[in-house]
């Protein structure tokens, strides 16, 4: 089973994913990240935080983009 990495982008900022996650295919890592970024928007608005602007940038162990997710509020 191929491993993604959800890596972020915030800006100028980029925060590596060390670890990935195994799943079957390009779209389950796509659905993951949805639902990452969605947990995540809420977090920030429950907080008072800013939620635009940060992206998943989803790349398979030999560093192929497949998908980027933004952060939505």
């Amino acid at each position: 089973m191929p491993k993604y990495f959800f890596h972020v982008r915030r800006n100028d900022v980029f925060e590596e994913d060390l670890e990935g996650i195994n799943l079957a295919s390009p779209e389950l890592a796509r659905e993951e990240a949805t639902a990452a970024a969605r947990e995540i928007v809420a977090e920030r608005i429950r907080m008072g935080n800013p939620v635009d602007g940060d992206v998943f940038e989803i790349m398979t162990e030999d560093g192929t983009l497949v998908a980027t997710v933004p952060f939505r509020s």
